[in-house]
Parts: structure tokens; C-alpha cells; sequence
């Protein structure tokens, strides 16, 4: 599952785990992204230590079984992670899905914590540029979620999305025991407060936003990338 930050990337995360057949791995590429950019995240070094670095190996446990060799092995990516010059190959071994949410939304979001923020931390253009990599190499359309009609139909779209990715759906995936996780990366508390506090999927709340010019800009740049993946989005 290919994100940006600031989306229900995590909640879906926990969604898939909670099911019976299914591990997860929380942005296995995280610490080789924070490793080579040297962007100043939260416990950076604690995470670059716990991930490690050697973003090929990554791949190879990506392209793997799980640890204990589930049906359903859920990966968490976020688009930003996945570096210009890393290799895509591996990625088409992958059942890609990407989780989308408006521009705007993710720049408000993001860059209340962000106030450097840039184009390239959103990942909306990596994410574009990935899609479309995915369709050219497997010649098939990966399955696209947008968080705002996601919300508005978690049930109806979670067992849309297991059967287009031919698994079974679950009555489990709607819920979950609040706390904290095992599976849970290391940057967890320093991001991951309001889903440990969660038991589900939160309504949707439609919100406006007065972005600064700064920050308009960006939201601006990324939309082309996001309407490209929108056209394509899951409906129900």
C-alpha cells in the first residue's frame, strides 16, 4: 500500500492486521529514506538503527513470504521513501495499491508539523510517478483508495478492495483493540498517538483550510499528480 503522509495509512495498516490471515511491515524503507536525505524526522537515528540501510536487502524481504509465512503479507510504503535512485524492479513482484487524499488536505495536515515542508516530503509526485511505472511494467491497473470515499464507506469499500485483490473480507477489518503495537515502527510515538487511541475508522468531517501562499503553492503543484491517480480510484 503506497502512501503519503498524512493519509489513513496507518488505520489501514491496522485494518489488515487485525484480520487472522495477514502480517504487516510498517515503511520498511523508512530509515534508508532518513539514512540518505538527512532530513531531521523524529528519532531519526533510532530509526535508521532499527531499519536499517540497505534498501536491497528490504526489497528482497519485501518480495519474501512473512515472518511467519501468513496468506496476506501487508506492506505500509510511503511514495517518498522509494528514493530516484533506487531501483523499481522489485516493485512489480509487489500487489501495488495506492491510497490517495486531496493535496490540500495533506498540506494543512502535514504542514502544521512541517512548517519547511516541500513538495517532495508529500510524495505526491513520487506516487504519480510510481502508478504509472506499475501500469507500463504489469500492464494493469493497481487498485487506487481515496481516503474521503473510503471514509464515507468503510465496509462497503474494504470488501471491494478484498475482492478486487481476491482475498476474503472480514468483519475484523473494521475494528481494533486500541494501543500500541508490536508491529508498530519505532517513530511510532512520536506519530502514531490518535491511532493508538483508535478502535476504527474515523467519520469523515468535510474541513476547509486557509493554506498560506507558501503552502497553496505546493498543494498546487501536487493536485496534477493527484488527479492522475483520482481518475482511477475505487468506487462503490
Amino acid at each position: 500500500m503506497w502512501s503519503g503522509p498524512r493519509n489513513i495509512s496507518t488505520a489501514m495498516m491496522r485494518s489488515f492486521e487485525n484480520r487472522p490471515d495477514t502480517e504487516v511491515w510498517d515503511e520498511p524503507m523508512y530509515g534508508h529514506y532518513l539514512s540518505q536525505t538527512g532530513i531531521e524526522h523524529p528519532g531519526a537515528a533510532e530509526v535508521i538503527t532499527d531499519q536499517g540501510i540497505n534498501w536491497q536487502a528490504i526489497a528482497k524481504q519485501c518480495n519474501g513470504n512473512s515472518p511467519n509465512d501468513a496468506a496476506v503479507f501487508y506492506q505500509k510504503h510511503m511514495t517518498m521513501h522509494l528514493l530516484p535512485e533506487m531501483d523499481r524492479e522489485w516493485v512489480s513482484s509487489l500487489r501495488n495499491c495506492f491510497l490517495i487524499r486531496h493535496p490540500e488536505q495533506v498540506v494543512a495536515s502535514y504542514g502544521a508539523v512541517r512548517p519547511d515542508l516541500t513538495l517532495e516530503d508529500i510524495g505526491f509526485v513520487q506516487q504519480a510517478e510510481l502508478f504509472e511505472y506499475v501500469v507500463n511494467t504489469t500492464h494493469q491497473t493497481p487498485l487506487v483508495i481515496d481516503s474521503r470515499d473510503f471514509l464515507l464507506k468503510p465496509k462497503a469499500m474494504l470488501g471491494a478492495m478484498c475482492e478486487s485483490l481476491n482475498i476474503p473480507f472480514f468483519e475484523e477489518m473494521l475494528s481494533w483493540p486500541s494501543g500500541q503495537r508490536n508491529t508498530d515502527g519505532v517513530w511510532g510515538k512520536y506519530w502514531y498517538d490518535s491511532v493508538w487511541k483508535s478502535t476504527g475508522f474515523a467519520a469523515y468531517q468535510e474541513k476547509s483550510f486557509d493554506l498560506s501562499p507558501e503552502f497553496q503553492k505546493i498543494a498546487d503543484a501536487a493536485r496534477p499528480s493527484y488527479q492522475i491517480l483520482y481518475e482511477h480510484r475505487l468506487l462503490v
